[in-house]
């Protein structure tokens, strides 16, 4: 792998398991967000539904807010200026205009709790799984967001995405057109396709785009009986792990060097050497640039 001088912020992926009750859970971000802080970490990474999952989906729909009011949020503004560091809220659910529903929303806040960027889950996960029994459908509780976010930050120019958006890699795709290093890919991967595919789409994300990845994960088993893969991690440019945490509350940090995907892409320009494009022949199909 190609060398050179860096620029080391510390970054971790916080893993957790969410239950029913807001504000347990919020006390459990509190006391990781703690731990964090005392290990000199710069920018901190929640999971999905960092501040609740139900027994059922609809469950959640007791405690949307609106975006920038609401205690969810207010708790994640004054935590991140408590500990003195940014905080990308995984997601929690905020206020769709279509009754019943709510959107999987991922906010960050810089250090001194300012919201800077939200980003509202583009792909629902609607999937049956019929050898565990089991059958999600996000769509009938979940609005479906349409806006790609890059967000500046101090591990570089940050792209979101939400779970289920991993299996899409034409997203991050976009997002490096938009200038992102690093990819937030918060989660709750249900335990069966994440013992199959978690590590393999996360290294391939990083590989493809040379870009960071931290992908902060819940685990264990939660209200209703749903099942969460964990293994949160922090995944280099050059597709190495190097930080994992396998199971269990804690923190997977490391050390993000922010020149390394510029070097990368520089010395090993393959993003260059995209040929398939956006733009269409005259019968509307995708031609090659």
């Amino acid at each position: 792998m190609p060398s050179g001088s860096s620029s080391l912020v510390r970054a971790a992926a916080i893993q957790m398991n969410s239950c029913a009750d807001v504000q347990q859970n919020l006390k459990t971000v509190d006391d990781l967000l703690t731990d964090a802080a005392s290990r000199g970490v710069a920018i901190a990474f929640l999971p999905e539904n960092l501040a609740f999952m139900g027994v059922r989906d609809e469950d959640k729909l007791a405690h949307v807010e609106d975006p920038g009011n609401g205690p969810i949020q207010e708790f994640l503004a004054d935590a991140a200026r408590r500990h003195n560091l940014s905080v990308v809220a995984g997601s929690l659910p905020l206020r769709s205009s279509e009754d019943g529903k709510c959107y999987g929303a991922s906010v960050v806040y810089d250090s001194e709790g300012k919201a800077s960027a939200i980003y509202r889950k583009i792909h629902l996960f609607d999937v049956d799984l019929p050898e565990r029994d089991e059958r999600y459908r996000e769509s009938g509780t979940m609005d479906v967001g349409s806006d790609l976010v890059v967000v500046s930050s101090s591990v570089g120019q940050l792209g979101l995405s939400i779970c289920y958006d991993l299996r899409f890699p034409e997203l991050y795709r976009r997002l490096v057109d938009q200038g992102a290093t690093v990819f937030s890919i918060p989660a709750a991967f249900t335990a069966t396709t994440g013992k199959a595919h978690w590590h393999s789409l996360l290294r391939a994300r990083a590989i493809e785009n040379l870009a960071y990845v931290v992908a902060a994960g819940q685990h264990g088993t939660h209200p209703g009986g749903r099942t969460t893969f964990g293994h949160s991690m922090i995944i280099d440019p050059w597709g190495q792990v190097i930080a994992e945490l396998a199971a269990g509350d804690g923190i997977a940090d490391a050390d993000i060097d922010t020149t390394m995907p510029g070097r990368l892409r520089a010395e090993f320009p393959v993003l260059e050497h995209r040929r398939i494009g956006s733009l269409r022949n005259e019968r509307g199909q995708d031609r090659i640039e």
